[in-house]
């Protein structure tokens, strides 16, 4: 009789045991399987936000853009307009940032945070720097806040720049270049560190 109650509390804690273990691996699985969902519902934004820096010297330049991809449209002269400020990228306008004084077509331009907007033209865009930076695109964008305007040639690339992309390049000590290149158009500005 004593064998037979061992038994069946022997069975009963193996049935709990095992009954335990298939409960936890019915969750595991579940939530891998929610998991997967997820993964699969979420989806890259179109344009993500992205940056581009690089130190001029001791000046350390970052720019930071929703960076949109071309997808099949028709860029300048089609999605962004010939002779409208453009945000230079997606949602939040272009910032631009200097660690240290800089000099874009002899303006001299003091260290901190800008927007960085531009007006596409078929043969020439107007780069500018402004001080206003927190906006949503170029919805509040005000001429007056204009730190410098600098007009520049556009370039058509041999091949196609699928994703807006910005490039902060040092030419030689103490002076960069900042190109902007998107579909089949370039353009670039330099400045030099006070």
């Amino acid at each position: 009789m004593k064998n037979l109650m061992f038994t069946i509390a022997v069975l009963a804690l193996m049935g709990c045991s095992t009954s335990e273990k298939k409960d936890e691996k019915t969750e595991d699985h579940t939530q891998h399987q929610h998991d997967a969902k997820k993964e699969e519902g979420a989806k890259k934004p179109l344009s993500p936000r992205t940056s581009a820096m690089a130190m001029i010297g001791s000046n350390h330049v970052h720019i930071d853009y929703g960076s949109p991809s071309k997808r099949g449209r028709m860029i300048f002269g089609g999605l962004v307009g010939y002779g409208t400020v453009w945000a230079t990228g997606a949602h939040k306008a272009t910032t631009i940032s200097f660690d240290k004084d800089v000099k874009i077509n002899e303006t001299s331009i003091s260290a901190g945070k800008y927007g960085l907007f531009t007006i596409p033209g078929e043969s020439e865009w107007t780069v500018i720097i402004s001080k206003d930076w927190d906006m949503h695109l170029a919805d509040d964008y005000d001429q007056a806040n204009d730190v410098v305007r600098v007009t520049v040639p556009a370039h058509k690339l041999d091949e196609v720049a699928e994703s807006l992309t910005f490039e902060v390049v040092e030419m030689s000590d103490g002076k960069g270049q900042i190109s902007i290149k998107w579909d089949q158009t370039a353009v670039s500005f330099g400045f030099e560190n006070k």
